[in-house]
């Protein structure tokens, strides 16, 4: 492989390109600017949509260093720890056996849930 200016030249059909964490980490940034696709971006850099796709799936998980670049946009989370505790206190487990619906609270212990869901099916 001979490299000339910024144009790599493969010796061999088979020949596989080396991607260095800093230069995916950057490729990734580039895709999180408000109207950039990931297609335009693996494009510009002769990359594959599903491999840039990879690695911002590993920039997500924490496995891939993302740099700050101008106008990229992180997500935000959806869930904080208070409306999970909302959640929780509107949740509830639903037994439904034949026409017969019981709702419990979801802090009933599954012992108790298993005594009920037995006790209702014998029921007639």
């Amino acid at each position: 492989m001979e490299a000339v200016g910024f144009v790599e030249l493969l010796a061999a059909p088979a020949a596989k390109r080396r991607w260095s964490d800093e230069a995916k980490g950057l490729m990734v940034a580039e895709t999180l600017v408000p109207g950039v696709t990931v297609n335009e971006v693996a494009r510009r850099h002769g990359v594959k949509a599903n491999h840039l796709s990879s690695w911002r799936t590993l920039a997500r998980q924490g496995e891939l260093v993302v740099p700050e670049v101008a106008g990229a946009e992180f997500a935000t989370p959806v869930a904080t720890a208070k409306s999970a505790a909302a959640l929780l206190a509107t949740a509830s487990i639903d037994l439904i056996i034949g026409t017969v619906t019981v709702r419990l609270d979801v802090t009933t212990p599954a012992a108790r849930v298993a005594e009920l869901a037995i006790a209702l099916q014998a029921c007639p």
